[in-house]
């Protein structure tokens, strides 16, 4: 008797064997027809030992009442003396909810998991096909297709088989069920089975023997007509008979579905003929397939239909298989192959994705593809479909560490265990792990995981995941460098043949320079070589990621020549997270930034420290190099370290700009490109301005000390005014000076002349810093002007003589360096010219546009191409910035937001007052931004300006990398650019010439 407030001992018990849900324990145990086990102790003990004592013991219920009355006892009886019954119906009952319905469904089951005979243990697709052979309809099939899968999950939750064996039980059903599907299909069309013979091949998990308990069954269908028939009509009756097999196993019926059919992995996917004879499918994947065509072909297996014409298909393809690391495009389809495919995840369900997200089991199935795709060509040990197989075989070959293929093998099958548990709950296709308290707690007791069943199933999940991504990368590079260490006496190492296969597979266009840079980094028992040893795998990687490998590596070993013996150097790479990251993309990414950090090395340091790409203010660098400056000897030296800040600021901007455009694993691309446009103009102007500074006083030092005879300004013009500029970019000025008071006017121009010369020359001296080239070229009658003059005579010659042309280029007028209250008194001077009162007259807005049509016809350099020429180009720089500066010359006199030096702000401010249609702006500033990151990228890349793409195929995947286009869409990116461009020049047509 229950005391009352008390639990009774039942409740207890059963809360203490696992029982979320006591009260309803009890109840069901009290059931009439449950009086005979209601307090049996074996029971609670084998409830208590599943996945989910609940959900088996509801299951265990549903099945007794489904029974006849008077075969309930007897499943009881046998349930309780019969320890091998007991374990598999209540292990399948506490993991999976479907099998349990199905149970209920059809209650006489059971008594295929009481036999345990040595047989039973590991069946074949022969065993499988008998458990099938009185299926005649698709109904039928479904039943007898869930009662074999019944007895796979009881051995499989009962610990009998492990994943691998389960999988590979999984896939023989499911080859037994395609048989068994074709005879269906061949009974109800008999005259289509006379005239062809069909076979079906099993491609991807089911082909490589590794089936989920869910999952669509990837197939072919070849067909060759019987003696005597027509091709033609022979393929037509394949094609009936193999559709009619894929509803039989897909349609939903009564008995719910079995799996889908999948046959899209065929020759032009969905969109190519269902079936095809052998000689079409070889003339295709001769001719059309693509990479990843062949990655799928490693697991194609004849599993249905005619045997001969099966093994002849898998023979004809096999060759094929094993030469795709020798055809042209085999390298750029392996690094986008190695990118995760995580772009249709939902952002929600990345983190719960065990397949797909990172850490999952697709990272470790293309690595092991991969891997195979390029070693399988000269080992036949390798041609193994299953994922497992394989790693073992790239193990036992040196292609892959012991130490980590064990551990990937490890995590893989921690990874498929729980595909497995998660998918036999429901029966449903899924690799999320779920959210719900319960079914986690389900999950990780299926796993074995009691005490905390939940945090020990998450942290068993992220531990395993962390391998997978931490290893996903070793296996490609760790062996690469075991080939050319030479340290551990004994092992099986990558021949120098297998050495050179990978390195050329994943985008290194000389693996001999590759492996002799390897070795000299990593060989050695120093200290340095151990890092070096820790550090590459993971480089290696980022390197093969980019346009240009073998540029990465040579770079990182002049870097590491070059610092080798510093010690902050190795620890910085191997401490600091972002920063091996960060070299790796700033190294392998173009020229101009190795070639800046190898002027040197130290600036590596920035690429550490959070805040150290971030661009300097102009004050903060002008304070810098002036202080150079004051410390310096004579004037040479004090600009040749103005110039060495200027190199090291080059560095940084152009390492924030390349990481920025590239991301990293931490923090994804800027998506905003006008963003980094801006940044890189106001870096590099600012840096620009404060190094003429420098010159400026270094010049004044020289020769007067502290004090010029006359005041002194230089006014930046061009894109230089416009705070614009790119890393290649001159800088364009004009001088103006006035003389002090007292001071002879010809002394004083003497004095201004001598600085600027002083100022281009000192700029200009031989050294290793880029020179800084000033262009005075805008001045007052061009290349025949004085190159100095005074205000008041600037005054005088834009009163009298100055010309349309001269008013618009001061438009960009700003002042750099020197007097700036003189500079303001510059600015102040032109800005009637700049906005003249009431705006443009016709003849002025004529002129303009007679001008830039001239320039269009004359400056294009012979040869270009006007549809990718940047500057002249159509739609480009010159198209967006002549049709702004008009609006700014005939409106900027009404609107003060016109009134700015900067493209792009003075767009922005013509949208704001109504001048120009929301999408005409779009499109301008598109086209604008484009052109400019297109110069940027050239020079990036080339080390040299440019105003077009380049022709060199390598260097222009770079920019197309640099742009955010991956491998292989080089012609993208030109499409891309020729219609952004050719829709400005439509809005240059209208708003410019009035068409």
């Amino acid at each position: 008797m229950t005391v009352p407030g008390r639990r009774s001992s039942t409740f207890t018990r059963l809360l203490r064997h696992g029982f979320t849900d006591p009260s309803a324990a009890e109840r069901f145990l009290g059931l009439p027809d449950m009086a005979s086990v209601r307090t049996d102790p074996v029971l609670l003990d084998a409830l208590g030992a599943v996945a989910d004592p609940d959900l088996a013991l509801r299951g265990l219920v549903r099945l007794v009442e489904a029974q006849k009355p008077q075969d309930r006892q007897s499943l009881l009886d046998t349930l309780v003396s019969a320890k091998p019954l007991r374990d598999r119906l209540l292990g399948v009952l506490g993991a999976s909810e479907a099998l349990g319905d199905h149970l209920a469904r059809h209650p006489s089951d059971w008594k295929a998991l009481v036999t345990y005979e040595a047989a039973d243990l590991h069946p074949g697709v022969e065993d499988f096909e008998r458990g099938l052979a009185d299926a005649t309809d698709p109904v039928m099939l479904r039943v007898s297709y869930r009662r074999c899968l019944l007895s796979i999950a009881a051995r499989d939750v009962c610990g009998t088989t492990d994943v691998a064996e389960t999988a590979a039980e999984l896939a023989d059903l499911a080859t037994a069920t395609l048989r068994a599907a074709l005879a269906i299909a061949r009974t109800a069309a008999p005259a289509d089975a006379a005239v062809c013979r069909l076979a079906v091949i099993a491609m991807g998990k089911c082909g490589g023997h590794e089936l989920n308990y869910v999952s669509d069954v990837d197939v072919i269908f070849v067909a060759e007509p019987v003696e005597g028939a027509d091709e033609s009509k022979a393929v037509q009756a394949a094609t009936r008979l193999a559709s009619h097999l894929m509803r039989i196993c897909s349609e939903t019926t009564v008995e719910g579905t079995i799996w889908p059919v999948d046959a899209n992995l065929r020759p032009e996917g969905r969109n190519g003929p269902l079936v095809r004879t052998l000689s079409s499918h070889l003339a295709y994947y001769q001719r059309w397939a693509k990479t990843w065509e062949f990655q799928a072909l490693l697991k194609a297996r004849a599993v249905a239909g005619d045997p001969a014409l099966g093994e002849e298909y898998v023979e004809a393809v096999s060759p094929l298989v094993w030469q795709a690391a020798e055809r042209e495009n085999f390298v750029p389809d392996v690094q986008k192959m190695r990118r995760r495919v995580v772009d249709n995840i939902p952002v929600a369900e990345i983190e719960r994705e065990l397949k797909l997200g990172p850490g999952g089991l697709r990272d470790v199935e293309f690595a092991v593809q991969l891997l195979q795709l390029v070693h399988g060509r000269s080992d036949a040990t390798l041609h193994s479909g299953s994922t497992l197989e394989a790693l073992r075989a790239l193990a036992a070959g040196g292609y892959v560490g012991r130490a980590d293929a064990a551990q990937m093998d490890s995590a893989y099958r921690f990874l498929r265990a729980m595909e497995h548990r998660i998918q036999l709950y429901r029966l449903r296709r899924t690799h999320l792990v779920p959210e719900d308290e319960a079914d986690l707690r389900r999950l990780g007791r299926s796993l074995g995981l009691r005490t905390d069943p939940v945090a020990g199933l998450n942290k068993e999940w992220k531990r395993h995941a962390s391998v997978v991504r931490r290893l996903h990368e070793k296996l490609f590079y760790r062996p690469l460098l075991d080939a050319v260490a030479q340290l551990t006496p004994g092992e099986t190492r990558l021949s120098p043949k297998a050495a050179w296969q990978r390195l050329e597979a994943l985008g290194y266009a000389d693996p001999g320079a590759a492996l002799r840079h390897l070795e000299a980094l990593s060989s050695g028992v120093t200290r340095k070589a151990a890092i070096q040893r820790t550090l590459l795998p993971v480089l290696l990687g980022w390197f093969a990621d980019s346009a240009d490998p073998d540029a990465g590596l040579l770079g990182f070993r002049k870097v590491s020549d070059a610092l080798g013996k510093t010690p902050w150097y190795l620890r910085l790479l191997r401490d600091e997270g972002a920063a091996a990251e960060n070299l790796a993309r700033v190294l392998s990414a173009g020229r101009l930034a190795p070639d800046l950090l190898l002027r040197a090395p130290e600036a590596v340091a920035l690429l550490g420290d959070p805040e150290g790409l971030r661009p300097r203010g102009r004050d903060h660098l002008e304070q810098e190099i002036l202080a150079a400056v004051g410390r310096a000897d004579t004037a040479e030296a004090g600009v040749a370290a103005a110039r060495g800040v200027r190199r090291r600021e080059l560095f940084r901007t152009a390492a924030a700009d390349l990481i920025g455009s590239y991301g990293t694993e931490e923090s994804p691309a800027e998506a905003d490109p006008g963003a980094l446009v801006d940044r890189v103009g106001n870096a590099v102007t600012d840096l620009n301005a404060a190094t003429l500074a420098g010159a400026l006083r270094a010049a004044v030092r020289e020769h007067w000390g502290d004090t010029l005879p006359t005041r002194f300004a230089v006014i930046g013009m061009g894109r230089f005014g416009g705070r614009e500029q790119s890393y290649g970019s001159d800088a364009d000025v004009l001088f103006v000076h006035e003389p002090r008071e007292g001071v002879d006017e010809h002394e004083a121009t003497r004095a201004a002349n001598t600085v600027v010369t002083e100022m281009r020359r000192l700029l200009q001296v031989p050294t290793a810093d880029p020179p800084l080239l000033i262009d005075a070229d805008l001045r007052p009658e061009g290349k025949s002007g004085p190159l100095v003059r005074t205000l008041a005579s600037y005054e005088v010659y834009y009163r009298r003589w100055g010309l349309v042309w001269e008013s618009q280029a001061l438009l960009r007028a700003e002042p750099m360096a020197g007097d700036m209250e003189l500079g303001r008194r510059f600015v102040d001077l032109v800005a009637s010219l700049r906005y003249p009162a009431e705006g443009l007259g016709d003849d002025a807005v004529r002129e303009i546009r007679r001008l830039k049509a001239r320039m269009e016809s004359e400056r294009l350099p012979r040869g270009a191409d006007p549809t990718l020429h940047t500057k002249l180009g159509r739609g480009g720089l010159s198209d967006v910035e002549w049709t702004v500066q008009l609006f700014q010359m005939r409106h900027g006199w009404a609107e003060p937001g016109l009134r700015t030096t900067r493209t792009r702000e003075a767009l922005a401010a013509a949208h704001a007052a109504g001048l120009v249609t929301t999408e005409d702006a779009q499109i301008l500033d598109e086209a604008w931004v484009l052109a400019t990151r297109v110069r940027n990228g050239v020079m990036l890349v080339r080390g040299r300006a440019g105003d077009t793409f380049p022709s060199d195929s390598r260097e222009l995947g770079a920019v197309g990398r640099y742009l955010g286009y991956g491998p292989g869409h080089v012609g993208d990116m030109l499409d891309d650019y020729r219609r952004i461009t050719r829709r400005a020049r439509a809005v240059v047509e209208e708003l410019f010439y009035g068409a």
